[in-house]
């Protein structure tokens, strides 16, 4: 019978059961179709398949005898087979079941001469410059497993309490932040662009008319959903241009945002505090053998490490840390006076300054989360000046109700904020910071038309999957990274 036949006769025989629900349910007896990639062919007699649907492989058992030496040559590392068989009890440790091969069909050879990948472990950075291959190992599978889980308990929290699913513009006209490192985007041509008479860029015969970039956030356009719908938020792409290559930053990233109209800087602190929880516990509950593979590669890579240099907890129970946990609330100007009087201050352990008007850094808001009250804690009333315009100006004058959270090894994970809802304090803050009026004439109407107090946050998705599953780069918890000097795949 050739390849094809074999094919054609399996499709009206029996349907392809999907190896992470079959290890579930699996029968004793029964016969089933599988099919998947080759993780391993030991001794000519036991292949370990995977198919994508579960961290953990299921074991096919060959009689060489029953097939031809040829097509057991094409079983290589990662080639693509099919194979009906029949379901039997193990005589193996570690699995229950394994299935008895009765036909195998080769879909897609590899080349172990050729083949990218080895079995054998790899380099995070080697396996970035093979991204097409990387989705194929055990820890990049279960990556990209929980980073869907956490999409769709993104949604499925915001749904189930109500919230509408906004999509805003990917191109802005506006710049939410004040950052100035945006990505341009035009239709002029480089070097040739038609100039006024001033001799600067004639933005008005571009495309839109206008300057325009690459979206940095979604929330100014949040805020008109918000004062219409009440509750709303944003999960889509941003950009910044921020030449930063390191282990935390992207140039293409996902936020997620939510903007609620009548809350004030309290009610936007137990959203978020709920809202990451749930997230955390939908991956706990929903993804445990992920999560345990993920544990135990952590233990392996720390296992030779000085104690210093470990995380100060496994990944299960960092999440639990989170979920576990009343997070603490205190305000900026306490985290300042608790960072100075304690030991690593005194000690000048610190590598940054602990100053009254200077923003907190990772290692001053590890302290407070791991050391000083062991949960997680929500940091507000930041000085204004360090913060964005639009954040609502406490009575003080000094300070604006903003928060952040802070998570156990990796410092912050979500800013966000009480919004100004007064038009005058909008109007002198925007003039104080230098902000052109006429980018944000219709922000400013939202104040003078039906205004409303409202907040919000943003919780970087990139860096919540990082924290779920442990990883050390951020390049690792999306499939094709873009960072200054990479734009491959």
């Amino acid at each position: 019978m050739d390849s094809e036949t074999l094919v054609q006769s399996q499709s009206t025989e029996i349907r392809r059961s999907e190896i992470g629900p079959l290890l579930e349910s699996a029968k004793i007896g029964s016969t089933v179709l599988i099919k998947g990639w080759v993780r391993a062919f030991r001794a000519n007699r036991f292949i370990a398949l995977n198919d994508g649907s579960s961290i953990n492989n299921i074991q096919v058992v060959v009689d060489f005898e029953n097939f031809e030496e040829d097509l057991l040559k094409q079983i290589n590392f990662h080639a693509c087979i099919s194979v009906k068989g029949k379901v039997v009890e193990s005589k193996g440790a570690g699995q229950k079941f394994e299935i008895l091969a009765e036909e195998i069909t080769i879909l897609g050879g590899s080349d172990p001469n050729l083949y990218p990948l080895q079995p054998k472990k790899q380099t995070m950075e080697f396996l970035r410059e093979k991204a097409h291959f990387r989705m194929r190992t055990n820890t990049f599978s279960a990556v990209f497993r929980i980073r869907h889980a956490v999409a769709f308990a993104v949604h499925k929290f915001f749904n189930d309490n109500g919230y509408y699913y906004l999509h805003t513009p990917i191109i802005t006209g506006s710049d939410a932040e004040g950052a100035g490192e945006m990505f341009h985007v035009t239709t002029l041509e480089p070097g040739n662009a038609p100039k006024t008479k001033d001799g600067v860029v004639d933005w008005k015969q571009d495309f839109f008319g206008k300057a325009t970039n690459l979206t940095v956030s979604g929330q100014l356009q949040a805020e008109i959903g918000a004062l219409a719908l009440g509750k709303v938020y944003t999960f889509g792409p941003t950009f910044r241009a921020e030449n930063s290559n390191t282990s935390r930053h992207l140039a293409e990233f996902w936020m997620i945002e939510p903007e609620v109209a009548f809350f004030d800087i309290f009610d936007d602190m137990d959203l978020a505090e709920s809202f990451v929880k749930y997230l955390v516990n939908y991956v706990l509950e929903h993804y445990p053998e992920d999560l345990k593979f993920l544990d135990q590669r952590i233990a392996d890579l720390e296992k030779n490490m000085k104690k210093e240099e470990r995380r100060p907890m496994g990944l299960v129970d960092t999440l639990r840390f989170v979920v576990d946990n009343d997070f603490e609330r205190i305000t900026y100007t306490e985290a300042v006076n608790l960072l100075r009087n304690s030991k690593p201050y005194k000690k000048g352990k610190f590598e940054y300054p602990v100053e009254w008007g200077s923003d907190l850094q990772a290692e001053h808001e590890r302290w407070l989360v791991e050391k000083k009250f062991q949960k997680p804690v929500i940091v507000r009333d930041y000085p204004k000046d360090i913060k964005a315009f639009y954040m609502r100006l406490n009575e003080d004058n000094k300070t604006v109700a903003a928060m952040d959270v802070l998570f156990p090894g990796i410092g912050e994970v979500i800013g966000g904020s009480q919004r100004e809802e007064r038009y005058d304090v909008l109007m002198d803050r925007i003039k104080e910071m230098d902000i052109p009026e006429e980018e944000l004439w219709w922000y400013l109407e939202l104040r003078k038309f039906g205004g409303a107090p409202h907040a919000g946050f943003g919780l970087g998705f990139e860096r919540m999957v990082l924290f779920i599953t442990g990883m050390a780069n951020i390049r690792d918890v999306i499939a094709f990274p873009r960072t200054p000097g990479s734009a491959e795949f």
